[in-house]
């Protein structure tokens, strides 16, 4: 009679782990982009904080900023800078206002302008379509960030003002934590969010600005 032999239950952890790990692999960058798209596809609204940095080629300094920001599918937005200084950047679904208070001034542009220049603006309001619009390729490792999958999307059709950009993705909600993006002339903007909310309820009128007396109107 042929005996069985019993795994020991060290044995039978670490095999119960090799199946886990071998079940579990991490999704190729275009998995990871079409899961972040029908996120955002199911998504109608969405707050945070965040935290920008730009730095400029041939320059030591950066410029910093930080404050909260809300999107209202369709394009509606506000970006509430209150570091360094109070700035506020809103869409009503029209045109794009951006208030500067150290100068008094509001810069006003229609939409459809605003969308070409700003391939962010276009994907959080809905309308961009990642593997549409650009090439998705796996982050170089420098760019690999613990507990997040990150991406490189690279404009199909040449871009005036970005040249490519990184995505770090949170695996759970497969939402962005983390953008980095990179101009033609190399200068670099990272956008870190916190405290994401998804679908909160936002007021229309959060997304109507009224300037203070003796500001300045510039029409773009």
């Amino acid at each position: 009679m042929r005996l069985i032999r019993v795994l020991s239950p060290v044995l039978l952890l670490l095999l119960l782990a090799v199946s886990t790990r071998a079940w579990a692999a991490e999704p190729t960058p275009a998995e990871v982009a079409q899961r972040l798209q029908q996120a955002y596809d199911r998504t109608a609204s969405f707050s945070a904080r965040f935290e920008q940095r730009t730095t400029v080629p041939m320059s030591s300094r950066s410029r910093k900023g930080s404050g909260t920001v809300v999107f209202l599918k369709p394009y509606k937005m506000r970006w509430d800078y209150q570091q360094p200084d109070v700035q506020v950047l809103v869409s009503d679904g029209k045109q794009v206002s951006l208030y500067v208070a150290a100068s008094h001034q509001l810069m006003v542009r229609t939409m459809d302008e605003y969308l070409q220049s700003d391939v962010t603006y276009a994907f959080f309001s809905g309308r961009g379509r990642i593997m549409k619009d650009f090439t998705v390729a796996a982050a170089p490792p420098e760019k690999q960030l613990r507990g997040l999958y990150a991406i490189k999307l690279t404009p199909k059709v040449t871009h005036p003002q970005v040249d490519s950009l990184t995505l770090w993705v949170d695996p759970k909600q497969y939402f962005i934590s983390r953008l980095e993006v990179v101009d033609q002339f190399g200068s670099v903007t990272t956008l870190v969010f916190a405290n994401i909310e998804l679908n909160p309820a936002v007021k229309p009128a959060l997304f109507h600005f009224t300037p203070p007396p003796g500001t300045e109107i510039l029409q773009q």
